[in-house]
């Protein structure tokens, strides 16, 4: 059997590696246009006149600041709403929580729905609907966001001692009781947990989906690459890689706090 799973883990890779043109010569060859590309945006500083410089690189930073802040809220808004859609689906999308088949399967499909579209395309689908704007960005987010967190909550739902909920239901609770008193408090750690990892991607997705007009840094990062604006394409990564880096180390806190890891 695991010969079986061997052959077939080959097969499959064979098939990836033809189909996605991966070619060892031609990666070779790309490697000095990386390195161009790589030098171009990079600001040229001097320390005889470091301070002008990096004022020069960093030259539009007010906007760029504002937009930041903007980029940071879309992913927070997109967040809160992406957690509350996904946290009421969970428990009807568990199968050792809801007895109706017909439930169960609702909403694991529109969760399956909401997390297979990209964003991207729920983005230009928003823009359409409702015009360039933050609005755009938020609803984009909050959708794959709620399925994405519905699958894992869901599994984590999936995962509890049933002992509780079997106890509450054998003392006349009904199903909403028996999910808030016996469910919930297994629960809320990993569902916490999970909720901050997304937060950190969310950030990360609210500076790409600008590039179709939803808000954020994005649009900047495509003015900046369609005009050729090397400098402020540098200036813009680095912005973004401070901020979610910042990110990822506050909720990496949190989240050990919440699951019992204090001191890692």
């Amino acid at each position: 059997m695991d010969l079986i799973y061997l052959v077939v883990f080959t097969i499959c890779l064979g098939i990836a590696v033809v189909i996605g043109e991966f070619d060892p010569v031609r990666i070779w060859n790309g490697l000095p246009r990386l390195h161009e590309f790589i030098v171009k945006i990079l600001p040229v500083l001097r320390w005889e006149s470091l301070a002008a410089d990096l004022a020069e690189w960093f030259l539009p930073f007010r906007l760029w600041f504002k937009l930041l802040i903007e980029t940071v809220l879309i992913a927070f808004l997109a967040t809160v709403f992406g957690v509350l859609g996904a946290f009421l689906l969970s428990f009807p999308a568990s199968r050792n929580l809801m007895p109706n088949r017909g439930i169960l399967f609702f909403c694991r499909r529109l969760l399956e729905i909401a997390r297979t579209v990209p964003e991207l395309v729920y983005a230009l689908i928003f823009v359409f609907c409702f015009g360039i704007g933050p609005m755009a960005g938020v609803l984009a987010i909050a959708v794959h966001t709620m399925g994405a967190l519905g699958k894992l909550y869901s599994e984590v739902n999936e995962n509890i001692d049933m002992k509780a909920p079997e106890g509450l239901r054998a003392a006349g609770a009904n199903w909403v009781q028996m999910v808030r008193f016996a469910v919930v408090p297994q629960v809320l750690p990993n569902h916490v947990s999970y909720t901050l990892l997304r937060f950190e991607i969310n950030v990360r997705s609210s500076s790409i989906i600008g590039f179709v007009g939803a808000g954020g840094l994005g649009q900047e990062i495509r003015t900046a690459i369609s005009f050729q604006y090397y400098t402020d394409i540098s200036a813009l990564f680095l912005i973004i890689l401070v901020t979610v880096a910042s990110i990822d180390l506050i909720c990496e806190r949190i989240r050990h706090r919440f699951i019992g890891r204090e001191g890692l």
